[in-house]
């Protein structure tokens, strides 16, 4: 269950990822996932593990959170159950976080596939 802190985390950082994404581009918004990534991550390890990303967390401002919300976190981004994040875990974890994001997204790629169609027609 989502304490407020949690709520209130996730709704920050779904409001700054689509303007992060609007001001970097495709690839700098990926490159900065990747900077969050880093500071997160347990350095021997290369993945963020629960102690890395409890540690760390204030870098992101996610101190308020729980480790019961750490966990939670961890949890939902863990595609291949070794509980931590790889690199591609994390990014993937940030979009799922951003609905707003998300959207666009897939406004994107409709776009190019279309794009892609009409040029294969002509």
């Amino acid at each position: 269950m989502a304490t407020s802190n949690q709520s209130q985390s996730q709704s920050q950082f779904q409001d700054f990822l689509p303007v992060m994404a609007d001001k970097l581009g495709g690839d700098g918004l990926i490159e900065e996932l990747c900077n969050g990534f880093q500071l997160l991550m347990d350095r021997e390890k290369g993945v963020i593990t629960f102690d890395s990303l409890k540690k760390n967390s204030s870098l992101l401002g996610l101190q308020d959170l729980s480790d019961a919300d750490l966990l939670s976190m961890l949890r939902e981004g863990d595609f291949d159950g070794d509980g931590a994040l790889s690199q591609m875990e994390f990014c993937v974890l940030m979009f799922r976080l951003s609905p707003d994001l998300m959207q666009q997204s897939e406004f994107l790629l409709e776009e190019a596939l279309e794009q892609e169609f009409n040029n294969f027609q002509h």
